[in-house]
C-alpha cells in the first residue's frame, strides 16, 4: 500500500514532500524517494529504508524544485533497494506508482524487443517506458490515455513529463487518489491525510479517472477519456486516519479499500519476479500431519475457506473450529500439526485460549492477524500479518478478504512443498492471485445494481444464503454480515442441504440469495436454485455472465466478473458485503457500530 504525493507549487516542495510522506508512513514502506523539476531538468533523490535515510540524502544534496512528486514504496516486484525505489523514469517520463501491473511481463518483453533497456526489477518501470513511447506523437493527455488503455491491474499513478514543468498527471484504477485545491497550487495524494498540511479542499477521483493538474486547476477525465466533474469538498484541516473520504460510512469505504488491501496482502506472500510463493516463518508444510484453524465469527469463516483451498490444492488435512467451543470438547490433537489462529485484532479471548490449548499439546503455532504487536502475534511461533490497514467498521470486510488472501497463498505454498503441483502450476496460480485485486474492483461495480435491490430485501424478516464448495463459507459470511448490520435473521446453507430441511422455510416472503459464479459446481447450485423457484421463493442470484444465462426473468441477478474459481471467494466478497450494507442503510441502522457488537471481543 505505497504512499503517493504530488505538488504543483509556488515555493520549494522538498520539505513539503517529506512532510506528506511522513503522514503516509502508516501505510507501511521499505524505501522512499522524491523527484522535481530543477534547472537541470527532472532530478530524483531516493533511499532504501526509512524516511530518515532519504532526509540524510537530501541534507547533502537538496532538491531545489517547486513542482515534484514523492513516494513511499512497499516492495512487490524486486527487493527494497535504492535502485528499485520510486520515482522511476524512462526518457521524458518520471512517475510514482501504487499497485501492481498484472501484464508487465508481456509489456516488458515487447519493449525490450524494441530496444528499451530497463534499470529496475519493478513492474512500475514498464509504465514509464510505455508512456515515453506514446509521447512521441501524442499530447500528454492523449499519451496517458493510450498508455492506460494498455495497462492491466489495480494501480494509482502520478506522472511528471520533462518539458512540461507546470503539470502533473495522475490516475486511479482501484487504489485511491485525491486532488487537493490550494491557492495557486494543486496537489495529488493517496488520501486526504497526505495533502492535509496544504489544503482542506479536495476532490475524490472515481475508479478509472485520470487527471491533469497545473497551478490553478484540475482537468478530470473518466476511463473513456471524456471530461467529467468531481465535486470539491472541504474536509477537517486536522484530517486523521479515521477520515471516511466521500463515503457515508467506514464500512462502505473499507469495502472499496479491498482491492488495494488485498494487493498489499498478496504481494507480501508471493515473489512477483519469480512467480513463486514466499511464505515467511519456515513452516515445513511437507512434514505437517494436519492444520488446525481456530477463529470466531468472520475469522472462522475465513478459516473455512482456507480449508477448502488447502485440502483441495495441497492434500493436507485441515480442521476448522469455532474457538469458543474448541477446548471445551477436549479435542484429540497431534504434536505434528500446526495450529493457525485467525483474528483481526490478535486479542480475541476465545481464539487466544484455543491457541494456548494447542500450544500446551506441543503443536507449532501461527497467527493470521492485522495487529502485529498483539498478544497472539507475540505468543506464536510464526506471525502472518494480513497487511490490510486499520479497519474501523465493526462488521469486518477488508480484514476478511485479507485473511482469505493469506490462506490462499498458504494453499499454493503447501501444495508446492508437498509435491502436489509443479513450478509451472505454482507460477500460474500466483498470476491468478495477482489478478484478484483488479477483479475485486470490477466486482464492486455491481454497487448500483445492489443498491436498487436493497429496499425489497430490507422488508424481509428471514433470508437464506446458498452456495456450494468455497461459496458455502461465503454464504455463511454473507448471512452473518446481513445479521450484524441490518438485524435481519439470515442463515447460510450448503446448497445441497436445502432439501434436507431448510426448504421448508421457502415461501413468497423469504428471499434466497444464491452465490454461484462459474465453477465445476455451478450447475448443481443452479439446480438447487430451481427448487427454490418452484416453491415461489424470491431469488437474488450472484454470478457471472455465464451463470446469468440460467436465470429466469423473475429473478434478480447481480453479475460480477468471470474469474478463476481459485480466487472466486475473494472476487465475490464485495457484492455480498455491499448487499448487507445497502440493506442496513435503507433500514437506517448504525452501520459502523451495530447494536450489541464490539470490534474486538476480549472477554470470554
Amino acid at each position: 500500500m505505497c504512499g503517493i504525493i504530488g505538488i504543483v507549487g509556488t515555493s520549494s516542495v522538498q520539505d513539503r514532500l517529506i512532510e506528506s510522506l511522513k503522514r503516509l508512513e502508516y501505510r507501511g514502506y521499505d524505501s522512499a524517494g522524491i523527484a522535481g523539476f530543477t534547472g537541470n531538468g527532472v532530478e530524483r533523490r531516493r533511499a532504501a529504508g526509512k524516511l530518515k535515510n532519504l532526509e540524510a540524502v537530501l541534507a547533502g544534496d537538496p532538491l531545489e524544485a517547486t513542482v515534484g512528486i514523492g513516494h513511499t514504496r512497499w516492495a512487490t516486484h524486486g527487493p527494497p533497494t535504492e535502485g528499485n525505489a520510486h520515482p522511476h523514469r524512462a526518457g521524458r517520463v518520471t512517475l510514482v506508482h501504487n499497485g501492481i501491473i498484472e501484464n508487465f511481463g508481456e509489456l516488458k518483453a515487447e519493449l525490450q524487443a524494441a530496444g528499451h533497456i530497463f534499470e529496475t526489477d519493478t513492474d512500475t518501470e514498464v509504465v514509464a517506458h510505455l508512456l515515453d513511447v506514446e509521447l512521441t506523437n501524442k499530447s500528454p493527455a492523449e499519451a496517458f490515455k493510450a498508455t492506460l488503455d494498455r495497462v492491466r491491474g489495480a494501480f494509482a499513478l502520478v506522472v511528471m513529463i520533462a518539458g512540461e514543468p507546470d503539470l502533473l498527471m495522475g490516475t486511479r484504477r482501484g487504489p485511491p487518489l485525491i486532488v487537493g485545491y490550494g491557492q495557486g497550487e494543486m496537489f495529488l495524494g493517496s488520501d486526504a491525510l497526505a495533502v492535509g498540511p496544504f489544503t482542506n479542499r479536495i476532490a475524490y477521483l472515481e475508479d478509472g479517472d485520470f487527471v491533469i493538474i497545473d497551478h490553478k486547476s484540475a482537468r478530470v477525465f473518466n476511463e473513456a477519456g471524456k471530461p467529467v466533474t468531481r465535486a470539491v469538498q472541504t474536509v477537517a484541516q486536522s484530517a486523521t486516519l479515521m477520515e471516511k473520504g466521500n463515503y457515508r460510512h467506514f464500512m462502505e469505504k473499507e469495502i472499496h479499500d479491498q482491492p488495494e488491501g488485498c494487493q498489499r496482502t498478496i504481494a507480501a506472500y508471493v515473489d512477483t519476479l519469480t512467480g513463486r510463493t514466499a511464505i515467511p516463518g519456515g513452516i515445513e508444510f511437507a512434514k505437517l500431519d494436519r492444520i488446525q484453524i481456530v477463529g470466531c465469527g468472520t475469522a472462522y469463516y475465513a478459516g473455512l475457506l482456507g480449508k477448502y483451498l488447502i485440502e483441495r490444492l495441497a492434500g493436507l488435512p485441515v480442521d476448522v473450529e469455532v474457538a469458543s467451543e474448541f477446548r471445551y470438547r477436549e479435542p484429540a490433537l497431534n504434536a505434528g500439526s500446526l495450529v493457525i489462529a485467525m483474528s483481526q485484532s490478535g486479542e480475541t479471548a476465545d481464539t487466544l485460549a484455543a491457541l494456548r490449548y494447542c500450544q500446551a499439546k506441543g503443536m507449532r503455532s501461527a497467527a493470521v492477524v492485522n495487529a502485529v504487536g498483539s498478544t497472539m502475534a507475540r505468543e506464536v511461533d510464526v506471525v502472518w500479518p494480513i497487511h490490510c490497514g486499520v479497519e474501523i467498521g465493526v462488521a469486518s470486510t477488508k480484514a476478511f478478504t485479507a485473511q482469505v488472501s493469506v490462506l490462499t497463498a498458504l494453499a499454493v505454498a503447501a501444495a508446492r512443498a508437498r509435491g502436489r503441483i509443479d513450478a509451472t502450476e505454482e507460477q500460474r496460480l500466483v498470476q491468478v492471485m495477482l489478478e484478484a485485486p483488479r477483479l475485486m474492483a470490477e466486482a464492486a461495480l455491481t454497487e448500483d445494481a445492489i443498491r436498487k435491490l436493497a429496499p425489497e430485501l430490507a422488508r424481509a424478516r428471514d433470508v437464506l444464503y446458498l452456495g456450494r464448495g468455497p461459496m458455502f463459507p461465503l454464504a455463511l459470511e454473507g448471512a452473518l454480515k446481513l445479521k450484524e448490520i441490518s438485524y435481519i435473521h439470515a442463515e447460510g446453507y450448503a446448497a445441497g442441504e436445502l432439501k434436507h430441511g431448510p426448504i421448508a422455510l421457502i415461501d413468497e416472503a423469504t428471499p434466497t440469495i444464491v452465490i454461484a459464479p462459474s465453477d465445476p459446481l455451478m450447475e448443481k447450485t443452479l439446480a438447487n436454485m430451481s427448487e427454490v423457484a418452484a416453491r415461489g421463493g424470491p431469488i437474488i442470484l450472484i454470478t457471472d455472465a455465464e451463470g446469468a444465462k440460467h436465470a429466469s426473468p423473475d429473478m434478480k441477478v447481480i453479475v460480477g466478473p468471470a474469474c478463476d474459481p481459485f480466487i472466486a471467494p475473494l472476487v465475490y466478497s464485495p457484492p455480498i458485503q455491499l448487499l448487507a450494507y445497502y440493506v442496513a442503510v435503507h433500514k437506517g441502522a448504525d452501520v459502523d457500530q451495530p447494536r450489541n457488537l464490539a470490534k474486538s471481543v476480549t472477554v470470554e
